[in-house]
Formats: structure tokens, C-alpha cells, sequence
């Protein structure tokens, strides 16, 4: 096999496997954020309200900030 055509497809297939690698990332955060959506204020005022707390903004703040701290860790 001719040296110049082996190292044109080796590029080619590292190019389609580039492009496919991130489709295929990009489909499956896709989902991902789907099925699990980020936590929001409100979803952590409904929680507060389930638990029989009545969320204040300075409340809600707080439990935002820490949670942020901890995905940070």
C-alpha cells in the first residue's frame, strides 16, 4: 500500500471520529440535562415550602451559594 494513501486515511478516519466523538457528546448531555435539569431557586423554594419552611430570598440565596460552593469541590 501506497505510504501517501495510509496516512490520508488515517487522517480521515481521525477527522469522522472527531466529528462523531462530539455529536455524539453533544446527543447525550442533550439527554442527560433532560432527564436531570439543573437545580433552580424555584425548585428549591418548592422544596422549602414541602418541608414547611417559608423560603425567604435571603434563604434561597444561601442554599444557592452553598450548593455552588459544592460543585466546586
Amino acid at each position: 500500500m501506497n505510504l501517501g494513501l495510509a496516512i490520508f486515511l488515517i487522517i480521515i478516519a481521525l477527522l469522522i471520529g472527531l466529528v462523531g466523538g462530539f455529536y455524539g457528546a453533544r446527543a447525550y448531555m442533550k439527554k442527560y440535562f433532560q432527564d436531570n435539569p439543573p437545580i433552580s431557586e424555584d425548585m428549591i423554594a418548592a422544596m422549602m415550602a414541602q418541608m414547611g419552611q417559608k423560603p425567604s430570598a435571603k434563604k434561597l440565596n444561601q442554599v444557592m451559594n452553598m450548593m455552588k460552593h459544592q460543585q466546586k469541590k
